[in-house]
């Protein structure tokens, strides 16, 4: 079982290099022990808002807050661990899935728990650790690439896209996966997705963002039963909304 964190934005803004800003303003607090699907339009501050958990970027304004501490007062390597984050095309180094798997500990000296053991938690068997990574398939890869963030035993997983160029089976594999890791050991998932098929499936909690703002948060059964706010409302009906946050900060 894993540690539960607060992880919270306080009133944070960060600017976009054309001008304007692509966060404005956004309170949260994120649900622990709990999977909390980012959802809202391309180009609404998704990914970017996901960047500000684990120091990819630092907000302009305001802070992120892990257990009531700025982010940005811890060491990044040390964060890192905490907070370990799966990118859409997940980067895998030359050689055996084992040895992608003990990465980072073996980087600090350590052992790391099992590579059979992480395999598992991945849904993969225990005699992949020897195959050689380029000859796995997408889905495949993407679960490696899972394996090798929880070696670092994270309290917090980001996920960005994780899906997005997988094929419908590999997906609900990735999905289920996830899902029974939220479940089985109590991880706080943060995973940003553009399918709202998806964030049914695999969300506890929903957080929408429009525009550079929050629009609306809570639990994902309810959101889409009804949404709370109109934007939610709108969101749901696919009505063309607005892309990009703008406007000046507060003084």
């Amino acid at each position: 079982m894993v540690l539960t964190p607060r992880l919270e934005l306080e009133d944070v803004w960060v600017a976009s290099p054309e001008g304007g800003w692509i966060l404005r303003g956004v309170r949260l607090r994120f649900p622990e022990r709990a999977l909390t699907a980012l959802i809202g339009p391309s180009g609404a501050g998704k990914s970017t808002l996901l960047s500000l958990l684990n120091r990819l970027r630092d907000p302009d304004r305001g802070r992120v807050l892990l257990d009531g501490r700025d982010v940005r007062e811890t060491e990044v390597r040390a964060l890192r661990r905490r907070v370990g984050m799966v990118l859409q095309r997940p980067y895998l180094f030359p050689g055996t899935v084992a040895e992608n798997v003990r990465f980072g500990p073996a980087s600090r000296g350590e052992s790391g728990p099992p590579v059979e053991e992480l395999l598992a938690q991945v849904a993969l068997p225990p005699e992949m650790a020897e195959r050689r990574v380029d000859g796995l398939s997408g889905g495949e890869q993407q679960r490696v690439a899972l394996a090798r963030a929880l070696a670092n035993r994270p309290e917090v997983l980001l996920l960005d896209e994780p899906t997005a160029s997988l094929d419908p089976g590999a997906t609900l594999r990735v999905e289920e996966t996830v899902r029974q890791l939220v479940e089985t050991t109590g991880l706080t998932v943060i995973w940003v997705t553009h399918d709202l098929g998806q964030a049914r499936r695999v969300a506890d909690y929903v957080v929408l963002v429009m525009a550079g703002e929050l629009a609306e948060s809570g639990e994902a059964a309810g959101f889409f039963a009804g949404p709370a706010s109109e934007a939610g409302r709108r969101f749901l009906a696919g009505e063309l909304l607005p892309r990009e946050g703008a406007g000046r900060a507060p003084a």
